[in-house]
């Protein structure tokens, strides 16, 4: 099975929960008024796409009502498929232009940070990059053993101390690893506490400070790892970290597991920050580098015509 298939697959519950039952209204209703939006704008929420979100789409759908004098309430359909795919936006790749590059990843516990990091150092070995992992979550128990099983499936270098260790002394370590085996991007690991903001920032402050001092040529990605299941936690948690560190970009995880992906619609809109990797599923290669297109294409189109149609502009 193909990522795109493993993506549509993947998103069959929040496809159901939003577009399900976006047609089912969609077909009790003749013409566009006020009460069709209404019942979209509950469906919208009820997927977690948030009250502020919801209202923004809601109030261009009914300016395109508007401008463009829809009257049918298939066209209606149409038009929020079609705003709903520009909330999307485009996915930026990882800025990796340096040798090494830096990818600090940050995240809660249980969001899957220990698992997206070892399938994005697959995803990088794939593309012939020599790939170091820096074990800096020395507080939590079991999190270094969980991290090497991952780098072990990767087929990657492990930095790691004891736990309770400096977490900036491994950091530290890692780079002096990084730059005597000459590896192309450096993978670092961050405690996952959300609850003490102060302390959050002044461990992530340290880091920088290490990574400013012995790479200071360095491109760095600060990734923070989301679980799309959480649905507005995820907006909320997203929102506490970019207080705490300047974040470029965003991994979700788990959106095999949810009906309220709207959510996803929601950190777009609030936070404008791009979404790099997505991921599907346990396996290894279940997480991939955000394609916009193809992520649209799986949750909202009726077909599989537009995927198609991509592909035949490609073979010309």
């Amino acid at each position: 099975m193909g990522f795109f298939d493993k993506l549509k697959e993947g998103l069959a519950k929040t496809k159901n929960a939003v577009f399900g039952q976006v047609n089912e209204v969609v077909k009790s209703f003749r013409k566009a008024d006020e009460d069709l939006l209404e019942e979209l704008e509950e469906i919208m929420i009820c997927s977690d796409m948030g009250a502020s979100t919801t209202e923004r789409v809601i109030d261009e759908l009914r300016d395109r009502i508007k401008s463009e004098r829809i009257k049918d309430a298939d066209d209606v359909k149409t038009a929020l498929a079609e705003i709903l795919r520009g909330m999307v936006g485009e996915g930026e790749p990882l800025r990796l232009d340096t040798t090494p590059s830096v990818i600090l990843v940050i995240g809660v516990n249980g969001v899957g940070k220990t698992t997206s990091i070892g399938k994005i150092a697959n995803n990088l070995k794939k593309e012939g990059k020599n790939v170091i992992v820096a074990a800096a979550d020395t507080f939590r128990a079991a999190a270094i053993e969980q991290l090497a099983v991952w780098c072990d499936r990767a087929g990657v270098e492990l930095i790691r101390q004891n736990e309770g260790s400096d977490p900036a002394s491994v950091v530290f370590d890692a780079i002096a690893a990084a730059n005597k085996r000459h590896a192309d991007v450096l993978i670092i690991d961050t405690a996952g506490r959300l609850h003490n903001k102060v302390g959050l920032m002044d461990e992530l402050a340290k880091i920088n400070r290490i990574i400013s001092r012995e790479l200071p040529d360095a491109a760095r990605e600060t990734l923070l790892v989301l679980d799309a299941t959480t649905g507005q936690n995820a907006v909320m948690q997203a929102k506490k970290f970019k207080e705490a560190a300047e974040i470029t970009g965003l991994v979700l995880t788990k959106l095999d597991g949810t009906a309220k992906g709207g959510a996803i619609f929601s950190i777009k809109d609030e936070l404008d920050i791009p979404v790099k990797f997505i991921g599907v599923g346990e396996q290894i290669d279940d997480m991939q580098p955000f394609d916009a297109q193809m992520f649209a294409d799986a949750l909202i189109a009726e077909d599989d015509r537009i995927r198609k149609e991509d592909e035949e502009e490609d073979d010309e």
